[in-house]
């Protein structure tokens, strides 16, 4: 049984566009709390963007980055996240 995320069936790209919005950075985040669902991610670099993490793993975190018109599947590193916000959901601090 493959998972596929909300979007178009057969399709393992999420569809919907991210907030129109960049959420407040929280002063505490786990990105494990945000695992499929739209996240803004800060990284320790000063780089940002909306993610749609899918797996997390020991040195690796895999999902979809958005573009600016669509997503890409993308991975890199845990450790480079500062910090990560997925709203709705309230992150614990």
């Amino acid at each position: 049984m493959t998972f596929m995320p909300p979007g178009v069936p057969g399709s393992a790209v999420p569809l919907p566009p991210p907030p129109a919005f960049i959420p407040p950075k929280p002063n505490v985040s786990y990105i494990v709390d945000c695992l499929q669902h739209i996240t803004y991610v800060w990284l320790w670099n000063g780089d940002s963007f909306w993610y749609y993490p899918m797996s997390l793993e020991s040195g690796a975190v895999t999902g979809y980055r958005w573009t600016g018109f669509s997503w890409t599947f993308y991975g890199f590193d845990p450790q480079l996240i500062n910090a990560s916000s997925c709203p709705p959901i309230p992150t614990l601090f």
